[in-house]
């Protein structure tokens, strides 16, 4: 199954709250990817073989910048989220692992690791949000970008192996900030208008310097690796039709974007390695 399928396959479970019948799981273990981004926090839930069976999103404003900024409303969302997915699946999920934006500090990383396990999930690994995506992508060479609600991350890849990494506290919340102070509106107000597709075009025009800043930062780290020809680009901040082209102009690199780039995290770290014993 390609990567889009796939990711338009989970699309729909999501969309839904609907389940894969469970004649199609593969046998083995369920596995759970726990994505506490600064707009959205995402479950993913996967099969053996990484086929999704489930997945739920949940907007929020617990994280920020990486950053758990409510500890208790972190977890209260994810248990929240994790007990109505197992009552669509009709049975427990115990392990899971989680992301964290890249260069971010160890307390941090821990934190976001503490909140997957005080909500009942025992932690598989904590894996850096742009190499959860390139899992789920299959790209062994090149550079991602994760562009979520807070951060842009950046990590350059060679062999399976990250080189380099780097995260800028630029993205979707900076957008909508910058929407705001134009129209002179609320925080949430700017937020509903930058999410309603048929607001696209306008919005975009204002919002556009904020994704010009994002695409320097990646340009001017990506200066050291010209090797480097393409750029995969993931998060739910770049789903605008136009991102992708102003990337393409300020790398001069190309970009491919996936389809549903805000589940491409979520299901790439719900692809860890099995874990050595039952779940």
């Amino acid at each position: 199954m390609g990567t889009d399928r796939t990711l338009l396959e989970f699309a729909g479970l999501v969309r839904f709250g609907s389940v894969l019948p469970r004649d199609q799981w593969a046998p083995g273990p369920l596995k759970v990817g726990v994505d506490l981004g600064t707009a959205n926090l995402v479950l993913a839930v996967v099969d053996a073989e990484n086929r999704p069976v489930a997945g739920i999103t949940h907007h929020s404003s617990v994280v920020r910048d990486g950053i758990v900024v409510d500890y208790i409303g972190a977890v209260q969302a994810v248990r929240g989220m994790k007990a109505e997915l197992e009552q669509r699946i009709g049975q427990p999920l115990t392990h899971a692992a989680a992301a964290i934006p890249p260069g971010i500090h160890p307390g941090s990383a821990k934190t976001i690791g503490n909140v997957a396990e005080a909500a009942d999930f025992e932690l598989v690994e904590i894996v850096d949000e742009p190499t959860a995506a390139a899992r789920f992508l299959g790209i062994a060479d090149g550079a991602v970008v994760d562009v979520g609600g807070g951060t842009t991350g950046i990590s350059v890849l060679k062999n399976g192996e990250v080189l380099a990494s780097f995260d800028e506290a630029t993205g979707g919340t900076h957008m909508t900030l910058v929407l705001a102070g134009a129209h002179r509106i609320s925080f949430a107000e700017a937020e509903a208008e930058k999410l309603n597709t048929d607001n696209e075009r306008d919005v975009f025009a204002i919002i556009r310097p904020v994704v010009d800043k994002m695409a320097r930062i990646v340009s001017t780290f990506l200066e050291a690796y010209p090797e480097i020809a393409t750029i995969h680009i993931v998060g739910g901040a770049c789903t605008f039709s136009e991102f992708s082209r102003v990337f393409e102009t300020q790398t001069g690199r190309r970009i491919i974007k996936p389809a549903e780039p805000l589940l491409v995290t979520p299901l790439g770290i719900a692809m860890y390695p099995q874990p050595t014993r039952g779940a």
